[in-house]
C-alpha cells in the first residue's frame, strides 16, 4: 500500500516541484495539497504543468488538513511552518522545505531571521561529510523530522566540506559567489524579480554578509570539522528561471599538493548517486542539471594564488530543495534512496 502524502504550500515553486517529483514516486500517493490565498482552487489552475494532479483541490493549510498522512512536506515561507509542526503528531514523517528547523543556534536564527525559534531537525543533505568517514545520511535513517536545506547553503557546503574534513583547505577566508535563478526567491510578486528588471542584467543582492544562508553554511562546515569558519558570500540573480552556479575558493593548506586536494573530493563523493566530481579540467554548467537531483562539481588548484577553486552546479528547485527533501525522506523511511529522483537533466 502506498504511503499517503500531504504537501503544504502546493501553489508555490518549491511545492510545485515537490509535486512534480512525487507524482512519479513509486511508493507515495499524493492525497492532500494545501495553499493560503489560492485555497479553494483546483491545483491545475495554479500549477498547469502538473497535468496528472490537476483535479486536486487546494485546501487551507492547517494542522487539521495535514493530519492523518504518512508523510507531510511543508513548502512554506520562513516562520510559517514552525507553529504548524508543533501541532502535528509523531505518527507522520514531516519534512520542512522552509528555514524554520535548519539552524541549531538560536542566536543565528535571531540575527538572520528573527521571530520564534523552533529548534533544529535532522539536516536533509545526505552526502554532506560530517567528520571522519561519516556522512549526514546516517543521521537521517529513521528520522521523523527533517529540515530540507537552503539551496545556496547546501550547494556551497557540498562544494567545500570535503576539503574541510580532509584538512586540505583552511576554514577561514572562504569566498563564494553564486549565479542564481530567481525561482529560488519564491513565487510571490516582487519588483526586483520582474522580467523587465532581470532580463539582460546580473543583479547582486544580500551583499556584505547579510544573506540568511550564511549561518547555515557555517554550521555545515563546523560539522565537517571547521572550528570557526568564515565566508564572504555574494549571490547574483541572473536571467535563468532556475539553477545555481557557485564558485567557491578557499586557501590551500600548507604543504598540500593538487593531487591530495583532488583525492579528498574523490574520496568524499565516490559512489554517491547524486553528487559527482567531474574529471580534471572539466567544469559544470547549470544547463546540465536542470530537472535533475544532481550536483556536479568541478575542481582546480590555483597554484599562484594558493587557493582551491570549486564550481558547483545544481537545480535549486530539485537538488537544492524538493529533490533533497524527497531523497532524505526515502532514507528516513528505509526506501531506495533514488526512488522518484532522476540524475538526467533536460536539454536543450
Amino acid at each position: 500500500m502506498p504511503l499517503s502524502v500531504a504537501v503544504a504550500g502546493a501553489s508555490g515553486y518549491a511545492g510545485g516541484e515537490l509535486l512534480r517529483l512525487l507524482a512519479g514516486h513509486p511508493e507515495f500517493e499524493i492525497r492532500t495539497v494545501t495553499a493560503h490565498s489560492n485555497a479553494g482552487q483546483k491545483l491545475g489552475a495554479v500549477q498547469p504543468h502538473l497535468r496528472s494532479l490537476a483535479s486536486l483541490d487546494l485546501v487551507d493549510t492547517t494542522p487539521e488538513t495535514l493530519a492523518g498522512h504518512d508523510v507531510v512536506f511543508l513548502a512554506l515561507p520562513h516562520g510559517a511552518s514552525g507553529a504548524i509542526t508543533e501541532q502535528l503528531g509523531d505518527e507522520a514523517l514531516v519534512v520542512d522545505c522552509g528555514a524554520d528547523h535548519r539552524l541549531a543556534s538560536e542566536a543565528d536564527w535571531a540575527a538572520f531571521y528573527g521571530g520564534d525559534f523552533f529548534g533544529a531537525w535532522a539536516y536533509g543533505v545526505p552526502e554532506l561529510p560530517i567528520g571522519g568517514a561519516r556522512k549526514q545520511r546516517e543521521l537521517l535513517v529513521g528520522a521523523r523530522r527533517i529540515a530540507a536545506p537552503g539551496c545556496n547553503a547546501s550547494t556551497v557546503a557540498l562544494s567545500l566540506a570535503p576539503g574541510i574534513a580532509a584538512g586540505v583547505i583552511l576554514p577561514t577566508d572562504i569566498v563564494s559567489v553564486l549565479a542564481v535563478g530567481p525561482s529560488g526567491a519564491g513565487k510571490a510578486l516582487k519588483t526586483n524579480l520582474l522580467a523587465a528588471e532581470i532580463l539582460g542584467s546580473a543583479n547582486p543582492y544580500a551583499v556584505g554578509g547579510t544573506h540568511r544562508h550564511i549561518p547555515e553554511i557555517q554550521q555545515a562546515l563546523r560539522w565537517a570539522g571547521a572550528a570557526e569558519p568564515t565566508i564572504s558570500f555574494t549571490p547574483v540573480i541572473v536571467p535563468m528561471s532556475r539553477g545555481i552556479l557557485a564558485t567557491s575558493t578557499a586557501v590551500l593548506a600548507p604543504g598540500v599538493t593538487a593531487a591530495e586536494v583532488r583525492a579528498a573530493w574523490e574520496a568524499a563523493y565516490a559512489g554517491e548517486p547524486f553528487v559527482e566530481l567531474l574529471p580534471e579540467g572539466h567544469f559544470p554548467r547549470t544547463a546540465d542539471v536542470l530537472g535533475a537531483n544532481t550536483a556536479l562539481l568541478g575542481l582546480a588548484v590555483d597554484e599562484a594564488a594558493g587557493r582551491v577553486v570549486v564550481l558547483a552546479a545544481v537545480d535549486n528547485l530539485v537538488k537544492g530543495t524538493a529533490g533533497a527533501a524527497i531523497q532524505s525522506a526515502n532514507i528516513a523511511l528505509g526506501l531506495p534512496e533514488r526512488a522518484g529522483l532522476a540524475t538526467n537533466g533536460v536539454a536543450p
